[in-house]
C-alpha cells in the first residue's frame, strides 16, 4: 500500500513538474526576462543613486527580495492554474475517486509548485551573478526559507484554485492581495526607514518575515527575528495545509 501511494505522489509530482517544463517559454523565461528588467532599472539607474542600505549596495539589499519575489509568485501562480485547469477540464475526479489519501493530493500539487517556483528563484539567482556580488552568510537559511515560502504560496495557490469558479477567478487573489503586500514586504527598503507606527503595520504582513529570513541567509542583516521569522512561515503552513485537506475533503469547489 505504501508502495502503491508513493506511486501515486511521484506521478502527480512527475505531471505538474513536466507540465511546466514543457512550456518552459511561458514559465520559466517569462520571470527571468521581468527580474532581469529589475537587476537593470535598480543596479544600473536607481541603486547608485540611492547609495549604501544597511551596511551594502542597494543592489546588494533588494536582490534576496527580488529573489524571494520570483519564487512566491511562481509557486503561487503555477499550482493556482494547474489544479483549476484539472478542476475545470473534470481531470480532478479522476484523482479525488482513485484510491489515494487527500493529502497525497495536495502534497503532489504543492510539490509541482514548489519546483517550478525555486528553479525560476535559481535562474533569477544566477542572472542577478552578473550585476552584483551575491554574499552567502548561511546557506542552510537560504535553502530553508525558500523551500518553506514556496510550500506556502503553493498552499495558497491551491487553495486559491479550489475556490476559482473561472479562470478569472484565479487571478483576482494574486492581483489584489499578493502583488501589493509582496511590494510592501521589505523587498525594497529596510522597515527601519518607515516611522513607528509603520513598522507595526508592516509586522502584518507575513511577506515581511520571508523576505527578511531569506535575506538574513545572504548578508547576515533582517529587521525582525529570524526564529519569529521562520516560526511565522511554518505556522503558516500548518494552517494553510490543514485547511487545503479539510476543503478537498468536504468536496468544497469541486463538486458541481
Amino acid at each position: 500500500m505504501r508502495t502503491s501511494y508513493f506511486i501515486a505522489l511521484q506521478s502527480i509530482l512527475n505531471k505538474e513538474t513536466n507540465r511546466f517544463l514543457r512550456i518552459w517559454v511561458q514559465t520559466l523565461l517569462p520571470p527571468a526576462i521581468t527580474m532581469s528588467l529589475y537587476f537593470v532599472i535598480f543596479g544600473s539607474l536607481i541603486g547608485s543613486r540611492i547609495g549604501e542600505m544597511g551596511g551594502f549596495s542597494y543592489m546588494e539589499f533588494i536582490v534576496p527580495g527580488l529573489i524571494m519575489m520570483a519564487v512566491i509568485t511562481n509557486s503561487y501562480s503555477n499550482v493556482a492554474s494547474s489544479f483549476f485547469s484539472a478542476k475545470f477540464q473534470r481531470n480532478i475526479e479522476e484523482l479525488l475517486v482513485a484510491p489515494v489519501p487527500n493529502y497525497l493530493i495536495v502534497l503532489g500539487y504543492v510539490g509541482g509548485g514548489m519546483a517550478r517556483g525555486m528553479l525560476v528563484g535559481l535562474i533569477v539567482t544566477i542572472l542577478s551573478l552578473f550585476v552584483v556580488d551575491i554574499h552567502i552568510h548561511n546557506l542552510t537559511i537560504i535553502i530553508v526559507t525558500v523551500v518553506l515560502t514556496s510550500m506556502l504560496f503553493s498552499l495558497g495557490g491551491l487553495i486559491n484554485a479550489i475556490y476559482a469558479k473561472t479562470f478569472d477567478d484565479i487571478s483576482i487573489i494574486p492581483t489584489f492581495i499578493l502583488t501589493p503586500l509582496t511590494y510592501l514586504g521589505g523587498v525594497f527598503y529596510s522597515l527601519t526607514m518607515l516611522p513607528g507606527p509603520w513598522q507595526n503595520v508592516a509586522a502584518l504582513n507575513p511577506i515581511v518575515y520571508m523576505v527578511n529570513a531569506f535575506r538574513y541567509g545572504f548578508l547576515g542583516v533582517s529587521d525582525v527575528s529570524l526564529v519569529l521569522a521562520l516560526a511565522v512561515v511554518v505556522s503558516f503552513i500548518v494552517v494553510m495545509f490543514s485547511f487545503a485537506i479539510y476543503l478537498i475533503n468536504r468536496g468544497i469547489g469541486l463538486r458541481s
